[in-house]
C-alpha cells in the first residue's frame, strides 16, 4: 500500500463535481490532499490546472495526483508532458490497479462524462493502495 503519501487534485470545470466528491471522499477517509482547483463551474482551461498538479507530482517524491475533466485526455496529455510523471486514465477500477503494478503511474486522470461516482471512488481507492511491482517493470519505466 501507498504510504505517507501527499495527494493533489485538480480539475476543470467539467470535472469539477466529481472532483468534489472525490476530496469528500478523501476527507471521510482522513487522507491529506491539496486541492489546486478550479473551484466552481465556470469554463476554465483544463492545461492550467493539470499543469499545477503534475508540476507538483513532477517536483517531489511521495506525490500522486488525481486530474479531473471531461474525458481524462486533455488532463493526461498535459500531465505526462513532465519528465517525472506517468498520468493514466482509468476508466474502471481494474485499470486503475495495473497503471499502479506495472506502469508505476503517479497521477489519475478520470473523465467524469465517462465514468459513474461509484466506480471513480474504486478507482481512487485502488490507485491510492496498490504499489508498483518493480522488477521486471523497472526497466520498461526507465524507457519512458
Amino acid at each position: 500500500m501507498v504510504t505517507n503519501v501527499k495527494i493533489v487534485v485538480g480539475s476543470d470545470h467539467a470535472g469539477f463535481e466529481l472532483k468534489q466528491i472525490i476530496i469528500e471522499h478523501l476527507s471521510e477517509r482522513n487522507m491529506s490532499y491539496v486541492d489546486f482547483g478550479t473551484n466552481c463551474l465556470d469554463s476554465v482551461d483544463y492545461p492550467d490546472y493539470a499543469k499545477k498538479v503534475a508540476e507538483e507530482v513532477n517536483s517531489k517524491d511521495l506525490i500522486m495526483g488525481i486530474l479531473v475533466c471531461g474525458s481524462g485526455q486533455g488532463m493526461a496529455m498535459t500531465a505526462n508532458r513532465f519528465k517525472n510523471v506517468r498520468a493514466a486514465i482509468c476508466h474502471n477500477s481494474d485499470v486503475a490497479k495495473v497503471t499502479r503494478q506495472h506502469n508505476d503511474a503517479n497521477v489519475l486522470c478520470l473523465g467524469s462524462r465517462f465514468i459513474d461516482m461509484s466506480e471513480a471512488i474504486k478507482c481512487v481507492d485502488v490507485f491510492l493502495s496498490t504499489d508498483f511491482e518493480g522488477e521486471r517493470h523497472l526497466k520498461r519505466i526507465n524507457k519512458i
